[in-house]
C-alpha cells in the first residue's frame, strides 16, 4: 500500500501539533512508521487519504459498536445541528438519554454527563473522596483511566509503598494519594488496606482491562474487591469507558453480577461524539453540586449534538435483543480462526478475549496483569501490525491495546482478517 498523502500530512502536522498528533498512541511510536490519516469511514471500513480501504478493528477505540457512520446517529446529529450546536442550558434530550441509560444499567439511579472518559473518571474520584471524606485511592498497574494527575502514577518498589509520578507535571503530593495494586491479585489489594488503616476512599478498576491488551478478571477477583470495599467502607468504581454498553446493555456489572458504587462511561454512550458520564446510587450522586458540596461543572456537558448521537446509539442497542449475541459469535469466530493460524505458525502466542474485546499477545505466558503483558515479543508485534496493515487490516498500533469488534463486520471480513493473519505470520517465520 502507498501512504504518500498520509506521510505528507504527518510532516505538516509535526510543524503545528506536538508530535504531529492530538493523542500519543496515534503516532505509531510503538510500531514505527508513519500514522495513517483517515479521510472517511463507513460500516466496518476506514478509507485513508491515499484511498486505501482497511477493515477496522480500532473502531475509534470502541464506540463504533454498530459501525462507522451509523445512519440513525448521523441523521440525529444533522437534525440537532440545524437547531443550534450549544446552548449552555438544560435540554429535554438530556433527560431522555439519562432516563434510558439508568434503565439499561443495573445499580445506578442518577447519571451526570461530561465530555470525555478522562473527565468522567477524574470526577468520579473527586466524588468518592468527597463522599467518604478520605484522600487515598487504589488503582491497578496497567489500567488507564485517562490523563488526570491522580492516574498517571507508577508503582514503587513494593505493594505498600506510595506511588511516584509517571509523567512530568504530576506532583509528589498528588502521587502520594494514589496506591498501586496488581491486576488479578487480591493479596496486593489486601496489603494496601492493611498499610493504610486511616482509610481508602475508592478502588478504581477497568473490570475488563483494555489498556494492557484485553485482560479479563480472573474468577473471584472482582468479587473479592467488592468484599474488601464493603469491609473497609470504601467505594468501588468501575471504569466502564470501554466495557459500558459494549459487553452488555448493563456493561460489566451485568456480565459479572458485581455491583459497583460508581460507574464511569464514555465511548459507546456518545455514539462517536465526545461524551463521558459517571453514575451511581442517589445517595452518592446527590453529593454533587448543586445538590451537594462536591463541585463539578462543564460548559459543554450535555451538549445537544453529543446527546442526540448517544441517545440514538443507546436506543438502538436497547431495542436489539440479539446484538450482543451477534457480537459474541463474531468475536468467537475470529478468535477461533486466529488461534488456528497462530498455532500453525509456531510463534509464541496468547489470545485473550471477553465479549467483543480481543487481543493477541506474542507470548506463551498467561497474560493476566501488566507485568505479564510486558513479556510479549514486541518485535513480532511490530511486524504483525505492519503485515496486517499491508493486507488491508487495521489493528491497534500498540501491543497494549485491545481490538474492538463492530457488528458491521461480516463473516467475509472475518475470514479475510484470518487469512491476512495467516499470511503475515508466515512472514514472521
Amino acid at each position: 500500500m502507498l501512504y504518500q498523502r498520509s506521510s505528507a500530512l504527518f510532516k505538516e502536522a509535526e510543524q503545528v501539533i506536538p508530535g504531529g498528533v492530538n493523542s500519543p498512541v496515534r503516532a505509531f511510536k510503538a510500531v514505527g512508521g508513519t500514522p495513517l490519516f483517515i479521510k472517511e469511514a463507513k460500516g466496518a471500513y476506514l478509507f485513508d487519504e491515499d484511498d486505501n480501504k482497511l477493515i477496522d478493528y480500532i473502531n475509534s477505540w470502541g464506540p463504533m459498536i454498530l459501525g462507522h457512520a451509523y445512519e440513525p446517529v448521523v441523521e440525529a446529529v444533522i437534525e440537532r445541528a440545524k437547531k443550534g450546536t450549544s446552548f449552555g442550558t438544560p435540554t429535554a434530550l438530556e433527560n431522555k438519554i439519562a432516563e434510558l441509560a439508568v434503565s439499561m444499567v443495573p445499580n445506578i439511579d442518577k447519571i451526570r454527563f461530561v465530555n470525555s472518559g478522562t473527565e468522567a473518571c477524574m470526577s468520579a474520584i473527586r466524588l468518592a473522596r468527597g463522599y467518604t471524606k478520605r484522600d487515598k485511592i487504589i488503582k491497578f498497574a496497567g489500567c488507564y483511566h485517562g490523563h488526570s494527575d491522580s492516574f498517571l502514577i507508577q508503582a514503587g518498589s513494593g505493594a505498600v509503598t506510595f506511588g511516584t509520578p509517571n509523567s512530568p507535571g504530576v506532583t509528589e503530593g498528588t502521587a502520594k494519594d494514589t496506591l498501586l495494586a496488581t491486576y488479578n491479585d487480591l493479596k496486593s489489594v489486601e496489603d494496601l488496606f492493611a498499610a493504610n488503616p486511616d482509610g481508602i476512599a475508592a478502588i478504581i478498576i477497568e473490570p475488563v482491562a483494555g489498556n494492557m491488551g484485553c485482560i479479563p478478571p480472573q474468577e473471584g477477583f472482582l468479587e473479592g474487591l467488592r468484599k474488601l470495599c464493603d469491609v473497609n467502607n470504601t467505594l468501588l468504581i468501575f471504569d466502564e469507558v470501554m466495557t459500558g454498553f459494549r459487553l452488555a446493555k448493563g456493561g460489566a456489572q451485568e456480565v459479572f453480577g458485581i455491583k459497583a458504587d460508581i460507574v464511569t462511561f464514555g465511548k459507546v454512550i456518545g455514539g462517536g461524539l465526545p461524551v463521558g458520564a459517571f453514575a451511581g446510587r442517589s445517595e452518592i450522586m446527590d453529593y454533587l453540586a448543586p445538590a451537594g458540596p462536591v463541585y463539578q461543572a462543564g460548559t459543554l456537558s450535555g451538549n445537544p449534538l453529543a446527546m442526540a448521537a448517544g441517545y440514538e446509539m443507546l436506543k438502538a442497542l436497547n431495542a436489539d435483543e440479539e446484538v450482543y449475541d451477534r457480537l459474541e459469535k463474531k468475536t468467537a469466530y475470529l478468535e477461533k480462526g486466529l488461534r488456528e493460524v497462530l498455532e500453525a505458525s509456531g510463534v509464541n502466542y496468547t489470545v485473550n478475549r471477553k465479549g467483543s474485546m480481543i487481543s493477541i499477545h506474542f507470548s506463551k505466558t498467561e497474560v493476566k496483569d501488566f507485568s505479564t503483558a510486558g513479556e510479549g515479543d514486541n518485535d513480532n508485534f511490530k511486524k504483525f501490525f505492519h503485515g496486517m496493515l499491508a493486507e488491508g487490516v487495521y489493528i491497534a498500533p500498540s501491543a497494549y491495546e485491545t481490538w474492538f469488534i463492530t457488528d458491521a463486520l461480516t463473516y467475509e471480513d472475518l475470514d479475510f482478517t484470518i487469512k491476512a493473519a495467516e499470511k503475515t505470520l508466515q512472514q514472521l517465520k
